[in-house]
């Protein structure tokens, strides 16, 4: 087996279609798209429960697509905590967070993510 070929990909407009407002917003948003479609790849979203006390050790062991998000739970000695990750870390830092006192812990596959 050998590479053919190698391309990347590319969202073309011919300039009538660019200079159309109506059709350039519609171009807009399929690129929104793409890219959002684009980041994603090989992210997963975590989720878990953590004893508040746990919570400054979880969020030390969780890379964070910016920071990860922390919401109250029903139970005050509990919150959420929701984060995006690369996919290929998952298997590294799960047992991390067990061991750090997460609970419940969930991996969502991620289809967009749109900055």
């Amino acid at each position: 087996m050998d590479t053919i070929i190698e391309s990347t990909p590319r969202l073309i407009a011919s300039h009538n279609a660019w200079n159309d407002p109506w059709k350039r917003q519609k171009i807009e948003d399929i690129a929104l798209m793409l890219k959002g479609a684009m980041a994603a790849e090989g992210k997963v979203w975590l989720s878990m429960n953590v004893r508040r006390t746990d919570l400054d050790t979880v969020i030390a062991i969780l890379p964070a697509l910016d920071k990860p998000t922390v919401a109250s739970l029903s139970d005050a000695a509990w919150v959420d905590v929701t984060t995006i990750v690369d996919e290929d870390v998952v298997r590294v830092i799960v047992p991390k967070l067990k061991k750090a006192g997460a609970h419940g812990i969930v991996e969502y596959p991620l289809n967009k993510i749109i900055e």
